[in-house]
């Protein structure tokens, strides 16, 4: 980059588990609820917005081209376009390094960026056989042709085609994510006690830093729709109480006779959204703007499908040496936490020269990670996963947690289903 990219500010919703108490909640208000929010903090107005760019997987119907329909509901002017970026679960960082690249460009001056998911509305869908049926119903014309039609029906036309699972599942590799995170488990010899472990820690530490307040700068409170008599201030995941003995108890989910990931060590599906306002280091002196950190540098891999988890290590590769910097040099590190065995992977192969012969071409390792270092306040196995919106949340956290500390530089990074790994370096003043 010829010019770091300021981000202004950042702001989340409260993650909560799918099904739970955002269960109602569309996507769409709760991206404009952020982006109304940004606004607010950051004292920049619609107008000064040239675009804005949301990351998002799910895609709901009823709402294509999410980000348009988040500018709108948020009050941003209809002359201000909007575009909705899909990168599986690198999504939300997407979002802000695709602005960072319009910025740079000279396409743009001011961008509000961001992701949202409601993982509880995926819907569940007709199959084929129905489907077909209700096709027979609608060309039928005649009350015979409709009688007809219907006495084809049978049960198993209602069997339903479940969006989350079929979403979750590569079309390449043939494997849901979770048997991606078994594969790394034994790849890496990564126990289910070690998995565990990981497991507590991160509710432990997500714990804590939920009852010291260190969310309460980047979360906003969320009243619930449609009544808005209730209003969530809290991440409903975290479980101060969580045991090693009640995490053991947990049956294999994805391999359920060999396996090691559960429930409990893996993340859980998840409603949020997230938000930013970039641009330019010198726009924001100019405009007497204060941010909370800088993009630095960034990097999207691409690896095989079967071993998605390994992400990280590939896109950080890519980000450091854009940057000109090596693992030492960063002060803290954000791995998003799809599973506890993918986290763990990654820190093994960040160590491994072998690795780094084998897959980077490398002559030694990347660099070992300080654990002490590493998702400091816990991770998506405790706060949660939704899908389109962990890439913005994990930089806005990580670059929150280095102002606290009164460090520099940090490394965010995300494996990404489908087979990439998305990774960028942020740094405060």
């Amino acid at each position: 980059m010829n010019e770091r990219i300021a981000i202004i500010d950042g702001v989340r919703t409260p993650f909560c588990k799918a099904g739970g108490q955002l269960r109602d909640v569309s996507a769409d208000h709760l991206g404009a609820v952020v982006a109304r929010e940004i606004l607010l903090r950051t004292g920049i107005t619609g107008d000064q917005i040239d675009e804005v760019i949301f990351g998002n997987v799910a895609q709901p119907s009823n709402a294509a081209n999410i980000a348009r329909v988040v500018a709108l509901r948020a009050g941003l002017p209809q002359r201000v376009p909007a575009y909705t970026v899909h990168r599986n679960c690198a999504s939300g960082m997407e979002a802000i390094t695709t602005a960072a690249n319009k910025i740079l460009a000279g396409e743009a001056e001011i961008i509000l960026a961001g992701g949202t998911e409601s993982m509880s509305n995926i819907p569940l869908m007709f199959n084929k056989k129905m489907t077909r049926l209700f096709e027979e119903l609608g060309k039928a014309k005649t009350t015979g042709q409709k009688f007809k039609a219907l006495m084809s029906f049978r049960l198993g036309h209602l069997s339903p085609v479940v969006g989350v699972v079929d979403g979750l599942t590569d079309p390449i590799c043939g494997l849901i994510m979770g048997l991606t995170a078994e594969k790394l488990s034994r790849e890496f010899g990564i126990s289910r006690q070690v998995q565990d472990q990981y497991a507590l820690e991160s509710h432990l530490k997500a714990a804590a830093a939920i009852q010291a307040g260190r969310f309460n700068d980047e979360m906003i409170p969320l009243p619930v729709p449609p009544q808005f008599k209730s209003t969530i201030t809290v991440d409903d995941g975290p479980r101060a109480s969580q045991t090693i003995e009640a995490l053991q108890k947990l049956k294999p989910y994805f391999d359920r006779k060999n396996g090691t990931v559960t429930v409990g060590n893996a993340c859980p599906l998840t409603d949020g959204a997230a938000a930013v306002v970039v641009m330019k280091e010198s726009k924001a002196k100019a405009m007497g703007l204060t941010p909370i950190g800088y993009l630095k540098a960034y990097g999207y891999a691409g690896l095989e499908p079967e071993r998605m988890g390994l992400g990280p290590i590939y896109a950080s590769t890519r980000a450091l040496q854009s940057a000109g910097m090596t693992v030492a040099d960063m002060d803290l590190f954000e791995i998003n936490e799809a599973f506890s065995a993918q986290v763990l992977a990654n820190v093994r192969a960040f160590e491994s020269a072998e690795f780094a012969q084998q897959k980077l071409g490398r002559s030694t390792a990347l660099g070992a990670i300080d654990p002490t270092l590493l998702n400091v306040n816990g991770g998506a196995v405790a706060l949660g996963h939704p899908v389109g919106t962990s890439g913005t949340r994990i930089m806005v956290t990580l670059l929150k947690e280095l102002k606290r500390r009164g460090k520099n530089r940090g490394l965010a990074s995300l494996c990404i289903g489908g087979g990439q790994g998305g990774a960028a370096i942020v740094e405060v003043e």
